[in-house]
């Protein structure tokens, strides 16, 4: 057993240096010499933590020796600085699609690339408010599952359901089998979708993932989507996102914008949809519709509904 625990002792060491130390937390090699032996139980001498200390250096681990304010060393770089620790973890928070109880695990994946001193100081900073994350815990499956599906292609089948409101409350409505054909994942406006084809249709359909349950793998192949799509050798998922709003769908067109007080003129090959519409609408009188007609007809028909409300 202590012959092994040798064959461990250079981990041990990358642990200590990754989660223990920092530039407020140096240790000289008698000091981790005394935590090898209290946290591991395993003894060693004072020559070989520095032949461990030049192997974990050559390995590509940033562990510097500094005289001031004391004698020792520390990890200096990391493969990720708590700036960027801090940007991941309130994305994984901030996204509402993600459980609370995956959020907190992945939250604590992330931060253990910190130091322990610098992983506690985060976890005082993050607050997981559960009221607006979505209780689907079969998240992880779902996307592992349509990414194979898409690798693979082939069709895949879930359960989807929707809600709606009833009475004040809001309630689940029953849930629907599809059986579609996968082609791309996004994440937009707060929501991970899969663009997919109903083989019942000629067009493409977004599904939000944590809506999705009892997901499988079929051994069907997909329908290539350059029948359901512009796209020919490969989806292109940007230029896909960026024409939607909203990630609703439409007939894309080529639509004209006057926009602000200095009217200048937007133009821009778009999806027409409901999602493009609310879009303009939200800019009241700042953006006006010049082309094409039948979106200028579409915001001119919203407005009047919305004044009828009122009227």
């Amino acid at each position: 057993m202590k012959k092994e625990n040798q064959k461990m002792k250079i981990l041990y060491l990358q642990d200590i240096f990754t989660r223990m130390t920092d530039e407020n937390n140096i240790y000289d090699a008698n000091e981790i010499c005394d935590i090898l032996l209290s946290e591991y139980g395993i003894s060693a001498e004072r020559k070989s933590i520095y032949d461990d200390i030049e192997s974990l250096r050559k390995y590509g681990m940033d562990i510097v020796n500094v005289r001031t304010p004391k004698r020792g060393y520390y990890l200096k770089g990391r493969k990720f600085e708590p700036a960027e620790i801090r940007l991941l973890t309130d994305a994984v928070v901030a996204a509402r699609f993600i459980p609370k109880s995956k959020t907190e695990l992945l939250v604590s994946k992330i931060s253990s690339f910190l130091s322990a001193e610098d992983e506690k100081k985060l976890a005082r900073q993050v607050y997981v408010n559960s009221s607006f994350k979505c209780d689907n815990e079969e998240l992880y499956e779902v996307i592992s599952t349509l990414d194979k599906a898409i690798q693979e292609g082939v069709q895949v089948q879930f359960d989807y359901s929707r809600r709606k409101l009833e009475n004040r409350f809001v309630k689940k409505s029953k849930s629907r089998t599809f059986v579609v054909n996968p082609y791309a994942l996004i994440w937009s406006n707060d929501h991970y979708y899969l663009v997919c084809n109903n083989p019942k249709y000629d067009n493409l359909m977004h599904t939000r993932l944590d809506r999705m349950s009892n997901i499988v793998l079929t051994n069907t192949p997909r329908r290539h989507f350059s029948f359901v799509s512009e796209y020919k050798d490969y989806f292109d998922s940007a230029d896909y996102s960026n024409k939607l709003f909203n990630m609703f769908s439409g007939e894309s067109a080529e639509i004209q914008l006057l926009c602000g007080a200095d009217s200048f003129i937007v133009k821009a090959n778009v999806d027409l949809s409901e999602g493009l519409v609310s879009w303009i609408m939200q800019f009241g009188g700042d953006i006006q519709v010049v082309e094409p007609v039948e979106l200028k007809t579409a915001v001119k028909d919203r407005a009047k509904a919305i004044l009828q409300i009122y009227e």
